[in-house]
């Protein structure tokens, strides 16, 4: 059992996949419901400092690398567009809203990689970023495990 936690909680550093694979990954392998969730959102939240503080200048570092410039700047410019829809879609005023909601809606492209990121680039502050992308977090963590168990499939959802 050990090892089946070790799993979701290291797929949840990945980027692009986080929590919204480990989830039903967990729910796959029997998992216990909250503790998958808890483990996966720990996880999760791992690289949320590191991302905030020094993704964006190892992105511009890497622009100008050979080998790696074009997946640096691929990540540049996802993480600008993301922080542009978050300002235009809410303005500076609801921000932290809008950054919760853009880690916790559990879409292709979205999740506290790219929170963190987009935050960076708007300057938002470091306890308000982490708090926002924490809550958006367990929210995506809540929704994939519901969906992961089949709930929604019994709704009719």
């Amino acid at each position: 059992m050990l090892k089946s936690y070790l799993m979701i909680f290291f797929v949840s550093m990945v980027p692009l996949v986080e929590l919204r694979l480990a989830v039903p990954m967990g729910v796959k392998m029997g998992l216990p419901f909250l503790p998958s969730i808890v483990v996966c959102g720990i996880g999760n939240m791992i690289p949320v400092p590191i991302i905030y503080y020094f993704a964006r200048r190892i992105l511009i570092w890497g622009e100008k690398k050979r080998g790696i410039g074009k997946i640096c700047s691929f990540f540049l410019r996802k993480g600008e567009r993301a922080g542009q829809k978050l300002v235009a879609k809410t303005g500076r005023g609801g921000l932290f809203l809008a950054l919760l909601l853009f880690v916790g809606i559990p879409i292709p492209g979205t999740g506290a990689w790219t929170g963190t990121l987009a935050a960076s680039f708007l300057d938002m502050g470091f306890r308000s970023t982490v708090a926002a992308v924490s809550l958006g977090v367990i929210l995506a963590g809540v929704i994939m495990g519901i969906a992961s168990t089949g709930v929604l499939g019994i709704l009719g959802l």
